[in-house]
């Protein structure tokens, strides 16, 4: 669906270009646009490299284990029906961990096994269960020490103070954490009041 709106939104702009007169401009303009997505993506793959070459550092130290195991506590309250030696739990505090490390490369795969495991767990396999909306809401939320691939957007971009925006992301995550996670436990709630 979205390939659509794009492409009409690209036809449309060609069209009202080229008639408005302004041809020259738009070539102009999509060569530029070209060459400042190639340099970007190099930009982007740098720092990639660099913050997963980090991972896998703090991997080999077991930071990410140790990281884990501080979040557990949380976990168990938030998750309170998986069990906490179970393998979805593991791929969950795994998935957060790599989130808050601000590595959402990382985070995807981890996140995907977390939600396969909730699924085996699930006795109704047509609706998700409350341990897998609460999952999304953690997900969505995403709170991220150093949120990596927006600071590399604005160090990109030419940002003066790239890491300038790190206290107000994360008030907004934290905030909408709070939010989802009390949101979620509302609803599991009233949807578990309502099969009684």
């Amino acid at each position: 669906m979205m390939s659509y709106v794009w492409g009409g939104m690209i036809l449309l702009s060609v069209v009202f270009g080229s008639l408005g007169g302004k041809a020259e401009l738009l070539s102009k303009t999509v060569m530029e646009s070209a060459q400042n997505a190639v340099v970007m993506s190099f930009e982007l793959l740098g720092m990639m490299c660099f913050w997963s070459g980090l991972l896998e550092i703090a991997r080999r130290a077991e930071l990410t284990e140790k990281l884990a195991r501080l979040i557990r506590p949380l976990t168990k309250r938030i998750f309170p029906g998986l069990s906490p030696e179970s393998p979805a739990m593991a791929a969950i505090v795994m998935n957060m961990t790599a989130n808050f490390l601000g590595l959402s490369n990382a985070a995807t795969p981890l996140g995907l096994v977390a939600m396969k495991e909730l699924d085996k767990l699930n006795p109704d396999k047509g609706r998700a269960t409350d341990e897998m909306c609460m999952f999304v809401v953690i997900n969505t939320a995403s709170i991220s020490l150093l949120p990596t691939t927006l600071l590399t957007l604005r160090a990109a971009a030419g940002s003066e103070d790239p890491f300038g925006i790190i206290l107000p992301v994360w008030i907004c995550s934290v905030s909408a954490l709070l939010v989802g996670v009390m949101a979620a436990k509302w609803m599991a709630r009233k949807g578990r009041g309502r099969t009684r």
